[in-house]
């Protein structure tokens, strides 16, 4: 599952962006990676490990909520089961 957000331009900079994305681990678990920055510019990754779907998919909502809050405008979802 994959979800890209973005701020509207404002001018003055390049756009910020989050994606988020949840990917199955080897070892039965969930890993939500977090990846913030300018488009066209540096970016930040981060990784967060659940031991289950529903916990990984709950901080995964949770992070969409916030960003949403933000002003960030969901770009892109990706996956059968994307939250909208």
């Amino acid at each position: 599952m994959r979800l890209l957000l973005q701020q509207r331009p404002d001018g003055r900079e390049a756009p910020r962006f989050v994606q988020l994305q949840l990917q199955p681990d080897l070892l039965g678990g969930w890993t939500l990676l977090r990846e913030t920055g300018q488009i066209g510019g540096r970016s930040t990754l981060k990784r967060e490990q659940y031991a289950d779907q529903a916990s990984a998919r709950s901080a995964l909502e949770s992070a969409r909520d916030a960003q949403l809050k933000r002003g960030f405008q969901l770009m892109f979802a990706q996956g059968a089961d994307a939250p909208r």
